[in-house]
């Protein structure tokens, strides 16, 4: 997910997020999360903008689950949260034991726009796919988020080496779900979007949720929910020309990945309205994921302005998250 370009934003990023208290080394207990609420998962970042604690979120707006944000390279092709947190052992996993005790779930997100990214780090698609293997393996589970973003994104070998490992993980893990979290165009995928489509149709990948991040369209957008909606409907004309999908499995082949608030682009805004809006429209065509970047801004600036930890409009704390949480697929 690309992240508000800022000075903060760069500190928090360089810094990590080092005040949760360091967890056992056991693996998070297995429980049975409502997996009927899997696709309504809004990203939390727990190395950036002042996190919240995740039960707390839970009471207050009612989801079950999260998509963990990122898990990177270490500077080789080995997993760790924000390329320099022990993947287990740490304050991420007391997060996520703590999600689970409650009776969530989390989806680990691999990927964002900063940092080093695995499908560039690691040399081939088995060395990718056990890196990410590593992950699931960790935590035992049921989805994974590939937001895949920057360098990673406009890389062809990278972007063939993600589709490869997607796809052996698939065979190797039968039940989970995997999404692809892209940018795109107003009008659908760009080019490198249209090419990752192409490529998992081509190798056969049974992709569970291709997702769009609708925001920094740049000039000052306006009616953010139209765009939404416009850039999804290109979405599934390609998926169905890629997969030979009718409207109806294509639409639940995609996922919506907006931004609450003021976005990375001066003058353009997501509103409270957009997110019923497109809630709408996420049940009537059954999108396999409604979610948004993110939990941790999801609540008013304290002074005005926005950034890492607020969304820069009017709102209650938790609003997007609530309207997400309705969210069932």
């Amino acid at each position: 997910m690309k992240i508000l370009v800022s000075a903060v934003t760069a500190a928090c990023l360089a810094t990590g997020f080092a005040s949760v208290a360091h967890a056992s080394t056991t693996h998070s207990p297995q429980v049975q999360a409502d997996t009927a609420s899997i696709g309504a998962a809004p990203y939390l970042y727990l190395g950036w903008g002042d996190p919240q604690k995740p039960t707390d979120v839970m009471n207050a707006a009612g989801n079950k689950w999260f998509t963990l944000a990122f898990v990177l390279s270490d500077g080789g092709c080995n997993p760790k949260w924000d390329g320099d947190r022990a993947l287990t052992g740490g304050s991420d996993q007391s997060a996520i034991n703590s999600i689970r005790a409650a009776g969530g779930d989390v989806i680990p997100s691999f990927g964002g726009w900063s940092g080093n990214k695995l499908g560039e780090k690691c040399s081939s698609a088995s060395a990718l796919a056990a890196a990410y293997q590593k992950v699931i393996d960790a935590y035992q589970l049921k989805a994974i988020d590939i937001d895949i973003e920057d360098t990673e994104f406009h890389s062809a070998t990278a972007r063939q080496r993600v589709i490869s490992a997607l796809k052996t993980v698939k065979s190797k893990n039968p039940g989970l779900k995997a999404y692809i979290t892209m940018g795109t165009d107003q009008t659908g995928p760009d080019a490198s979007g249209v090419d990752l489509i192409n490529k998992g149709a081509a190798a056969g990948l049974a992709n569970d949720g291709w997702v769009l991040m609708p925001f920094d369209f740049g000039g000052g957008s306006t009616n953010m929910a139209t765009l939404t909606e416009k850039a999804e409907e290109g979405l599934k004309a390609r998926l169905k020309s890629a997969y030979g999908y009718t409207d109806d499995e294509a639409y639940r082949h995609m996922g919506i990945s907006s931004m609450n608030g003021k976005t990375d682009d001066a003058g353009e805004t997501v509103r409270l309205s957009d997110f019923k809006t497109l809630l709408t429209y996420a049940q009537e065509h059954h999108l396999a994921r409604f979610t948004f970047w993110s939990v941790n801004r999801d609540r008013p600036c304290s002074g005005g302005g926005d950034g890492d930890s607020c969304s820069g409009i009017s709102q209650n704390p938790y609003d997007f998250t609530k309207v997400i949480a309705q969210f069932h697929g």
